[in-house]
């Protein structure tokens, strides 16, 4: 077996897939190192599987919520194991396409535990593979909060929530990050008592000041529970205290307070790119970063979207009215309720927010259905440069959510 390569990767998510894929269309020897899934984080125990079970959530609650549309449905039951069952197809068969992407590019692929010992060598099962250049995206682990270590049986982590084999009755999740909003939308439709615990001023405290109050507002409309300025206190046979004084008796905890990069020491000449590089930890950041170092593709770091998924969608790109300075941007808002679309889809909560500087965008904080898609838009004319007048002269279609971004470039004159 060959055991001198151009490329070594450690690490089979985003990060790594990519690179092993680009680097093989440039006709370079690649082994990618991967000791449990191909896919990794993103599509075995985060991105993926949770939008699956976010998305059968919607249908339960869509399902029970019929009558406002025209549809009434009798005796409507939910059967979890079949959410699970579906949650395992989807990603079993996203897995087996880029297993058979990376096969198809002859790509070496070892699925071991492997140790760089040294910037040209990797230690996998006694062998030894020289490697031109290495490449470390090993990715990241939830974090462990002191008092809150996972016992992963009454304290959770997002890796073993994704395990449940039956739904709680009720359930606390520390933090409202993606990963605690999202969870808690998931478990309030499938009509799970749901509170949250956030230790900033406001949920989801890296948006815009203003998204963090509409979450709020839509989480009382929902009947989701919610303490901010409050962590938990201390935790005696499943009663939970709160440092606000409340004692709740959740089912389970889920512990949501972010990643932490599964690295020691980094040394010196090898790549890192993807969560274990330390900067921002989302699969779209990981991929650019993989194209970027292998390519030469540069992308601009700070125009990296965000996105929270349920209903609404959340979604924010550049500058947050918070970071600027009184007096020296213009700011348009235009209400989901000013939108057809939104009316036609019986979803009205939320808003379109644009912030500009000297005629071009410099932030866009989206609260709707497609927010997902509607960023987009924006992200490229600010990376681009494109005026505010200039996306004046785009036609935007009707009726569309999109609309609500055309009535905000005006609302900027």
């Amino acid at each position: 077996m060959n055991d001198n390569f151009d490329i070594g990767i450690i690490g089979g998510g985003p990060a790594g897939y990519t690179y092993a894929l680009h680097s093989s269309a440039q006709g370079k020897s690649v082994v990618l190192f991967e000791k449990d899934q191909i896919g990794g984080v993103c599509l075995n125990k985060g991105c993926i599987p949770t939008k699956s079970i976010l998305h059968s959530s919607e249908i339960y609650k869509q399902t029970l919520n019929g009558e406002k549309f025209g549809v009434t449905a009798q005796n409507v039951t939910l059967d979890y194991s079949k959410v699970i069952e579906r949650k395992n197809k989807t990603v079993e068969t996203l897995r087996k396409g880029i297993e058979l992407a990376l096969k198809n590019a002859k790509v070496t692929v070892i699925n071991a535990e492997a140790h760089i010992k040294n910037k040209n060598t990797i230690e996998c099962n006694d062998g030894i593979y020289n490697c031109s250049k290495i490449v470390c995206a090993t990715g990241s682990s939830p974090k462990v909060i002191k008092g809150l270590e996972f016992d992963h049986k009454f304290l959770l982590s997002s890796d073993d929530i994704l395990k449940l084999e039956k739904l709680p009755q009720s359930i606390l999740i520390v933090g409202s990050g993606a990963i605690g909003v999202e969870w808690a939308r998931i478990f309030n439709n499938f009509d799970v008592e749901t509170t949250v615990v956030e230790l900033a001023d406001h949920l989801l405290p890296l948006a815009d000041a203003e998204v963090s109050k509409r979450l709020e507002r839509i989480f009382k409309t929902e009947k989701i529970k919610f303490y901010t300025r409050t962590c938990v206190k201390a935790i005696n046979n499943k009663k939970v205290t709160l440092s606000n004084g409340e004692v709740i008796e959740p089912e389970i905890v889920l512990v949501g307070v972010g990643r932490t990069p599964n690295i020691t020491d980094k040394i010196d000449g090898v790549t890192y790119i993807g969560d274990v590089s330390g900067e921002i930890q989302l699969a779209h950041y990981a991929i650019k970063q993989a194209i970027e170092d292998i390519d030469g593709i540069k992308f601009e770091r700070n125009l990296t979207p965000s996105v929270v998924y349920g209903t609404p969608e959340i979604a924010w790109i550049g500058k947050r009215e918070q970071d600027l300075e009184p007096d020296t941007y213009k700011k348009s808002l235009v209400l989901l309720s000013a939108i057809g679309k939104a009316h036609c889809d019986g979803q009205t909560d939320g808003f379109i927010k644009i912030l500009s500087q000297n005629g071009n965008i410099v932030g866009a904080h989206i609260v709707s259905n497609e927010a997902s898609a509607l960023i987009q838009q924006i992200t490229i004319a600010i990376q681009n440069g494109i005026s505010v007048y200039k996306l004046k002269e785009v036609c935007f279609p009707h009726p569309t959510y999109s609309e609500g971004v055309f009535d905000a470039l005006f609302k900027l004159s």
